[in-house]
């Protein structure tokens, strides 16, 4: 299929781009990427009167440590991540997660804000910043707010985004020196969506202790007491206890979900305590 016909604009300015989608009233979308709303298009799974594309906005390109946060621009490719373009982002989870994303060709041209906006709930993106606890920045003709990724992810492909917003920027906490991390995700074949997902963050100078399951039939849910058991005891945590902190937080999981699940916890944390098993 070929998608129904829509006004294509590729504003210059982030100013030119709001005025647009203001515009728009609620018939424009957003594109960066269009690793996901190009499918959706040709599908016809939407119908926008008009696409405001936003991927070569400097604006939104930008990478910029912000105090003790660093702040992504959403039209930060994968590939850039991956490469590490930026030198804030290099060595760490960020590029670690972005070379795991699909296939190069779509590293090459995905954004992270494009990923977060469209909220797959198996999406690398949508499980990583709900472990970092990251800040989504969202942008309007009328100003700008921050909203936690906790909150913006409301559901399966929803978010906090209203008509007339745009996703500007990401704001992760810069983990120190001390911080440790894994990220772990069964798929079918390389490339595919996740079927089962884990990452872990902890940070004792920021008090950050995180395990959050992804690949679920929503947002990312946090394992909060496990996290803090980890954190208390800085060790691996038994087999046992892994099972029932995810039978505890996905009740309605059959048995083999949920052991698909603990296993990817575990290899999750084997990253941070055994590694030489993680491999």
């Amino acid at each position: 299929m070929k998608a129904a016909s829509f006004d294509y604009q590729r504003p210059a300015t982030l100013k030119d781009a709001l005025r647009a989608l203001a515009d728009g009233g609620g018939a424009a979308k957003v594109m960066g990427g269009g690793q996901s709303l190009g499918p959706m298009l040709n599908l016809r799974l939407t119908r926008p009167k008009q696409v405001v594309d936003v991927s070569a906005l400097a604006e939104l390109r930008q990478v910029a440590a912000e105090g003790d946060q660093l702040r992504i621009g959403a039209a930060v490719t994968h590939a850039e991540i991956e490469d590490g373009v930026h030198p804030l982002l290099r060595d760490g989870l960020l590029q670690s997660v972005a070379g795991g994303i699909a296939y190069r060709a779509i590293r090459n041209r995905g954004t992270l804000g494009g990923s977060l906006a469209h909220a797959d709930p198996a999406a690398d993106w949508v499980l990583t910043m709900a472990a970092l606890g990251a800040q989504i920045e969202i942008a309007s003709a009328t100003g700008m707010r921050r909203v936690p990724m906790e909150r913006f992810m409301q559901g399966a492909y929803t978010t906090d985004l209203a008509d007339g917003e745009l996703l500007a920027a990401v704001l992760v906490p810069r983990l120190g020196p001390a911080a440790r991390w894994g990220y772990f995700k069964f798929c079918r074949k390389t490339g595919e969506f996740a079927e089962a997902s884990c990452a872990a963050v902890f940070d004792p100078s920021r008090k950050l202790a995180r395990i959050v399951l992804g690949a679920l039939d929503g947002a990312p849910q946090a394992l909060p007491a496990l996290a803090a058991q980890v954190a208390r005891d800085a060790a691996m945590p038994s087999r046992d206890t892994l099972r029932s902190a995810v039978a505890a937080a996905l009740p309605a999981k059959d048995a083999v979900d949920r052991k698909l699940m603990v296993a990817a916890v575990e290899r999750c944390l084997h990253q941070i305590f055994v590694p030489e098993l993680s491999t």
